[in-house]
């Protein structure tokens, strides 16, 4: 999936509304400290930490294309397209595990 333009969400293409926020793809956590990042919702942002762990996101998650080649981000993005930009749902926030 292309990444889109920088008006857009890098992981769900949807237009950048607030809150959107930066990822690094390595975790800063893990080294990632001045490495890339990408902008994203801030719900996008959540789900990604909420499926990851971050050395998962440093070893095996640290492109876009790779985030979304898992089958729950791959469903999470198909739900948020139908959503406005700006929407947020602040139960993402919680870590699932």
């Amino acid at each position: 999936m292309p990444e889109g333009s920088l008006k857009d969400c890098a992981l769900c293409g949807r237009e950048l509304a607030e809150p959107c926020t930066k990822h690094h793809l390595i975790p800063v956590s893990e080294g990632g400290k001045g490495t890339t990042t990408v902008m994203l919702h801030k719900i996008c942002h959540d789900k990604i930490h909420r499926v990851f762990t971050e050395k998962e996101l440093k070893k095996k998650y640290y492109t876009i294309d790779l985030i979304q080649s898992s089958q729950s981000i791959r469903e999470f993005v198909e739900w948020i397209r139908k959503k406005e930009p700006g929407y947020y749902d602040r139960s993402f926030r919680q870590k699932k595990r």
